[in-house]
């Protein structure tokens, strides 16, 4: 019986610590002396735990288009921000201003959107932590 509360217990543990896993500091994917500013339509939005992820074409100099994924913050705190899966839709053209990923694929965290109408949205997360020194 004993083995099975210690085994309980461990597995509690185990759960509990899964979230601390998934999540990362800034530093640890990102960098900050690599700041990035992407033009382009938003096909993809994911509100998942720990981060929600953007996913944007961007169109290149000689036409081709290229996905981004664009990382911000928690569902919960983009709701907090007033971001919510009604905000955006797909296909709204938008300027995201962020930091692009250390390993120098189409990924990076996003600082902020700004839409054609000029309006500002926090993306929250790790860059907002960057900016604020939090």
């Amino acid at each position: 019986m004993r083995m099975l509360r210690v085994a309980a217990l461990a597995a509690a543990g185990l759960q509990l610590a899964a979230p601390g896993w998934a999540h990362h500091a800034f530093s640890a994917e990102f960098d900050v002396d690599r700041p990035l500013q992407l033009r382009g339509k938003l096909v993809k939005w994911e509100m998942i735990n720990p981060h929600s992820w953007f996913h944007i074409d961007v169109e290149d100099v000689d036409g081709s288009v290229t996905t981004w994924m664009i990382e911000g913050g928690s569902p919960n705190q983009l709701i907090r921000l007033g971001v919510t899966k009604n905000t955006l839709a797909i296909g709204t053209e938008l300027v995201v201003d962020g930091y692009q990923a250390k390993d120098g694929t189409n990924k990076g965290v996003g600082r902020d959107f700004t839409l054609a109408d000029g309006k500002r949205l926090f993306l929250g997360g790790s860059a907002a932590e960057i900016e604020t020194g939090r």
